[in-house]
């Protein structure tokens, strides 16, 4: 809600800003005691959801947190569907830390394509692989890939290959749970993109069943050294699993902007409604919440201005 106030104004700081403000100090309340693996970034970049934060009341359990207060700034700055505020948790010690590592390649697949995919293998290969798993021509599936220069040899494989192509501006947490989600249309995704957004989406689809490989691609030689002396294998094929291990994490993306997954937020004279998708992947069980917010009520032990 704090975040969808900026939408359409132009300014991506101040909405992501307004997004982290708003996120700690719900997360400041909650009952757990929380560090933050995948945040903002460093303290001295990041005043607040930085890496190494402790978040929470203090209690038990001990939680691993990745947070993303929007997925797809660029998109609420200038009012396009698809943005969506997320966070994963899971169990202490199961959630991979990327360390310097700021991007990773990624391939993603939903339920019937696990076990058909290999990082290692080109664009064709894995698309004909799934072909066969899900007994379609490879004329019929959908790629979702991140539109950016880096991806131009990507896309052009991939039509080359005869399978059909959605270019997304930004938000590849969508992009990769749509592989997984009934109906979205997407059956692969590829590309480079943001390490946090491949954790919290390797979250997501240990809930609905889905894989997600990645391999880490660091963006310059200074990131690779930091990332060879801090003991990264940077050939390392990484699993879901490797991702997020163990069986109890958690996810949460509520709307920010309209999109494919949830509904973004909308603002009337008596409040505010949203709607959140909840996964947790134990029990393999998925929610979407309609909720609807009185803003003056929240106002009254809120530090954050909603209204």
């Amino acid at each position: 809600m704090a975040a969808s106030r900026y939408m359409g104004r132009g300014d991506k700081n101040g909405a992501d800003g307004a997004a982290v403000e708003a996120m700690r100090v719900v997360l400041q309340s909650v009952q757990m005691d929380g560090i933050v693996v995948i945040g903002e970034g460093e303290k001295d970049e990041a005043p607040m959801l930085f890496n190494g934060e402790r978040i929470g009341d203090g209690s038990p359990p001990e939680c691993d947190i990745a947070v993303d207060p929007i997925d797809g700034t660029t998109l609420t700055a200038k009012g396009r569907g698809g943005a969506l505020s997320v966070i994963a948790v899971s169990e202490r010690g199961t959630m991979f830390d990327p360390g310097p590592c700021v991007y990773m390649e990624k391939i993603a697949v939903g339920p019937r394509g696990v076990g058909s995919i290999d990082i290692k293998a080109t664009p064709t290969e894995n698309l004909t692989s799934l072909s066969q798993r899900l007994g379609q021509p490879v004329r019929d599936l959908t790629a979702v890939i991140l539109d950016r220069p880096r991806h131009d040899d990507l896309v052009a494989e991939v039509r080359e290959a005869g399978a059909r192509v959605r270019l997304i501006t930004d938000g590849d947490v969508a992009g990769a749970i749509q592989t997984s989600w009934p109906n979205a249309g997407a059956d692969i995704l590829f590309g480079i993109g943001g390490t946090p957004e491949g954790v919290i989406a390797a979250a997501a689809l240990k809930s609905l069943g889905g894989e997600l490989q990645g391999r880490l691609w660091p963006r310059n030689d200074d990131e690779r050294t930091a990332a060879l002396e801090a003991g990264y294998d940077l050939d390392k094929v990484l699993s879901t699993d490797d991702l997020v291990a163990g069986d109890n994490c958690f996810f949460s993306a509520t709307g920010i902007t309209d999109g494919e997954l949830v509904q973004g937020v909308r603002f009337t004279e008596h409040g505010a409604s949203t709607q959140s998708l909840v996964m947790r992947s134990k029990s393999g069980t998925w929610r979407k919440i309609d909720a609807v917010h009185r803003l003056e009520k929240l106002a009254e032990f809120s530090a954050i201005d909603f209204k």
